[in-house]
């Protein structure tokens, strides 16, 4: 049986729409992050391993000079389309990125990518390669760290059309344990899946 030009369109038109899954109202973050959303992540992020990590490198980096810092951002980026990543895998595989990665993989879907940052708005640990090593030109070191010792900031919603859900990056300052500040965090949450959770019937 043959088909014509027009009924094969079609049948293909009809077939794309349906494997196309619409982007979904934006979600209300203000109310979705809430205090106790954000106190999770406080437990276990205001921990040993991620203060004694920070302290560490801001130790060992507290005179680093912007070129030097620009540099190694550039290092970075070059890296992650080369074969040798000593940068990269010095920096995934130290404790605290594991840890990290530990935590992300607890959160059984709600985190889709933690990384934490120095004083000088450097990676020191991370669950997942970042695009960047230097957050400190970004408003999730920004409006934290330069901000306050207990700022907190809660970027706009994106929608991810290749995993089709909402993320959202929330950031804070981090403090050691005198309550003063050694750097910052940020959270890469899936939107769609908290919305899940906080729906009433589930």
């Amino acid at each position: 049986m043959a088909f014509s030009r027009s009924t094969l369109a079609a049948a293909a038109l009809m077939l794309s729409a349906a494997s196309t899954v619409a982007e979904p109202a934006k979600p209300d973050v203000q109310k979705m992050i809430t205090p106790a959303v954000i106190e999770e992540m406080r437990q276990w992020i205001d921990t040993e391993i991620v203060q004694v990590s920070v302290g560490a490198q801001n130790a060992a980096k507290s005179d680093l000079a912007q070129e030097k810092i620009d540099e190694l951002d550039k290092m970075w980026r070059a890296e992650q389309e080369a074969a040798d990543k000593p940068l990269i895998a010095a920096t995934l595989s130290n404790p605290l990125s594991v840890y990290l990665a530990r935590m992300q993989g607890r959160s059984l879907g709600l985190y889709a990518e933690i990384f934490i940052m120095d004083q000088n708005g450097l990676n020191v640990g991370q669950s997942s390669v970042t695009s960047d090593f230097w957050q400190g030109d970004e408003d999730k070191f920004q409006k934290t760290y330069d901000v306050a010792d207990d700022a907190l900031f809660i970027d706009e919603p994106e929608w991810d059309d290749e995993a089709k859900i909402w993320r959202n990056q929330v950031s804070f300052t981090l403090t050691d344990a005198a309550k003063t500040k050694i750097g910052a965090v940020t959270v890469e949450i899936n939107l769609t899946e908290l919305q899940r959770r906080q729906s009433p019937a589930t």
